[in-house]
Parts: C-alpha cells; structure tokens; sequence
C-alpha cells in the first residue's frame, strides 16, 4: 500500500513542502506528523515545568487537578476515562497527591464497591495558585489566542481520526 506524503494534496498532486523534499520521500524524518507532535508536545510539557515545580506538582499531576477541580468527584475509572490513561497509570500519580495532601479517595456516593477521588481543602486552594499558568503558557508560547484554539482544535480533530 502507498501512502500519501504528509505534505501534498493527494486530490490534486500540488506539493506544499518548504523543505523542498521529493513529493516521493514518504520516510523524510522533517515530513513526519508524528515527529512533529512528539517534539511539539516535549517542547510545551517543558514550559509548563517550571511553573508546576512551586506547586509540587509533574505535568501529568496537573492534568489530574485539572479534571478534578472541573469535575470531581470522580470515581477513578471517570478519571482514567477523562486523562485517557489507564487505572493502572493513574494509580501512582493519586498516590502521591494523596501523600500531598491534595486529593483523597473516598467511597463514591453512588457506588459503594468504588472510589472516588476528591481534591481537599489544600487541593481547592492548589486552584488559586494554578490560576498564574495558562496565562504564562500563553505568553510564552507568543501567539495570539485564537491561533491557539484553531490549533486544539486541530489537534482534536487528529486525536479523533487517530483513534477511530
């Protein structure tokens, strides 16, 4: 099977590469979609690093606060639902925001055989605290607002089709 290279319009031939890359060169590393993302995503995870560190919180910690200040409380399934990662993954990252003192299991209202992971006080507080990070990813990242609700958007419609 021949796949289309990243770069050209398969409808109508027409090459858009500014690297000046053969149309042909389906392994040319620049033209890669998946490079691309994997740098791209190293690239801001990095960012947000420096800003997590006085919250005592990784990357991946974060995203579990985020979840849960939108929506908790959350059984831990929900939560894994919501990261797309899997409970087994999320395990440890609850395991050391409970030994924070951020979030707690408890048994979850409407299930008694499951947990559910609630933020406490201090993890409610983490909130305010967290309010200073998008506007300095923004402001690093140095593009305009709408640029980067066209890119998620962008992104979703790849995770979408990625996982179909």
């Amino acid at each position: 099977m021949v796949y289309p290279h990243p770069m050209v319009d398969v409808s109508t031939g027409n090459e858009d590469d500014p690297s000046g890359a053969p149309a042909d060169d389906l392994l040319a590393l620049d033209q890669q979609v998946c490079f691309a993302l994997a740098i791209a995503a190293r690239s801001v995870i990095s960012l947000y690093r420096p800003l997590l560190e006085p919250l005592g919180l990784t990357h991946p910690q974060y995203l579990v606060m985020l979840a849960l200040w939108e929506h908790e409380p959350l059984r831990v399934n929900e939560l894994a639902a919501k990261l797309e990662l899997e409970p087994a993954t999320l395990s440890p990252l609850l395991k050391r925001l409970e030994s924070a003192g951020y979030v707690r299991r408890e048994r979850s209202a409407t299930d008694d055989r499951a947990l559910a992971i609630a933020t406490t006080d201090r993890g409610r507080a983490l909130r305010d605290d967290a309010l200073v990070i998008p506007p300095a990813i923004i402001n690093r990242l140095g593009m305009p607002l709408t640029e980067l609700h066209a890119l998620h958007a962008r992104l979703t419609e790849v995770i979408q089709a990625a996982t179909r």
